[in-house]
């Protein structure tokens, strides 16, 4: 986006100059570029929530968009994201100090004798990107690995990934043993990978199947406020 990035110097920018920079820097992922406008925003006494939601997931929500409209691909994409998680290594421990409130947890992972983990990499960081607190389990996660994770982790979401179709059939696996033990309705179950459907989610009993890592994030805000408002109803 930006040509003329090498003629910047980033501490001369005002504080909305910076940030719009920063959107820029993020689209094109320069990760030096973002820990260093994280640095001087802190300097100009930044909440760390703030810069988080105005500066990273505001940026990042340009990249989405992108993404999901065919502007951005995979790789552009992951290195935004890698750009993103260079500001979040600094925010981390100061929103951790603060208390500063989250979006909501997931727990992700691809499923038992699936080794592809690039689409699920993708939304962990797009994830990360919008607000959430991701605990990426990695790949070929048996039950076990995912009931042990929701126990210790108390996240709000599941996320299951599988990009073979033998491998899809583990996800109703999962579920339907989450239903026998009475957790199912404790964790909201998004599913995804490329030979999944909408058809395939809704049959196996999840809550959504996201395409992509775009909708993913939109699929998880939008049910997390549902979340947020029975409780408050």
């Amino acid at each position: 986006m930006s040509e003329d990035q090498d003629d910047i110097i980033l501490s001369e920018l005002n504080d909305e100059e910076l940030v719009e920079q920063m959107f820029d820097d993020l689209y094109d992922g320069l990760k030096e570029e973002i820990e260093e406008g994280v640095n001087i925003l802190l300097e100009r006494g930044w909440e760390p929530y703030r810069i988080l939601t105005e500066a990273l997931v505001g940026g990042m929500t340009v990249v989405g968009a992108d993404f999901r409209d065919g502007i951005l691909f995979v790789p552009e994409v992951l290195l935004a994201a890698n750009a993103m998680k260079g500001g979040m290594a600094i925010l981390k421990p100061l929103l951790a100090e603060t208390g500063a409130p989250r979006m909501g947890k997931m727990v992700i992972g691809t499923v038992k004798g699936d080794i592809h983990d690039i689409g699920k990499n993708l939304v962990a960081m797009m994830m990360e990107g919008a607000g959430f607190e991701v605990v990426d389990l990695g790949i070929n996660n048996d039950v076990d690995a995912y009931l042990g994770a929701l126990e210790s982790e108390q996240p709000d979401i599941l996320g299951m990934s599988a990009l073979l179709t033998t491998t899809m059939p583990y996800m109703k696996t999962v579920i339907d043993t989450l239903a026998e033990r009475g957790l199912r309705d404790e964790y909201i179950v998004l599913v995804g990978g490329a030979p999944l459907n909408e058809e395939f989610g809704k049959a196996i009993g999840a809550d959504a199947y996201c395409r992509d890592a775009a909708v993913a994030v939109e699929t998880a805000k939008s049910f997390i406020a549902r979340k947020h408002n029975q409780m408050s109803a």
